[in-house]
């Protein structure tokens, strides 16, 4: 039997992310974003009962910049994903990787008992995981 070490979610995620309100424009959204290395944004709930949601970067270069839209009269809400595929900080990142191929991911809000606590990409997997195993 193999004694291996297992690298979880919470080992290589990033602790540090922007949290917007749907209703924000996509430029107000921006503009206030702190941590583009997440290259996304968490749309917060808006009540107990809601869910988060996630835009990435390339949503917006999608349905705002290559369908010339407006990014000042374009909301949040309007190219967000909701709800978002969440990981428990406790998933190995071999199961956590094997999810986002299988579901066509590149990140997701790292999320325990419905407190968000971070991102975890396939980078922060790749670079942050493996690499230490070497």
């Amino acid at each position: 039997m193999i004694d291996r070490k297992v690298t979880r979610v919470r080992d290589v995620m990033k602790t540090k992310y922007d949290l917007v309100d749907g209703m924000m424009t996509v430029k107000d959204a921006l503009v206030k974003m702190q941590h583009i290395e997440t290259k996304c944004l968490i749309v917060d709930k808006r009540h107990a009962d809601d869910e988060y949601g996630i835009v990435l970067l390339s949503d917006i270069a999608k349905q705002v910049l290559a369908q010339d839209r407006s990014a000042a009269r374009v909301n949040v809400y309007e190219v967000m994903s909701k709800p978002v595929i969440s990981v428990d900080p406790a998933m190995d990142i071999r199961y956590c990787a094997r999810m986002f191929t299988k579901f066509g991911l590149s990140r997701a809000p790292v999320i325990e008992a419905g407190k968000l606590l971070g991102i975890v990409s396939f980078t922060d997997m790749v670079l942050h995981g493996l690499m230490e195993k070497e």
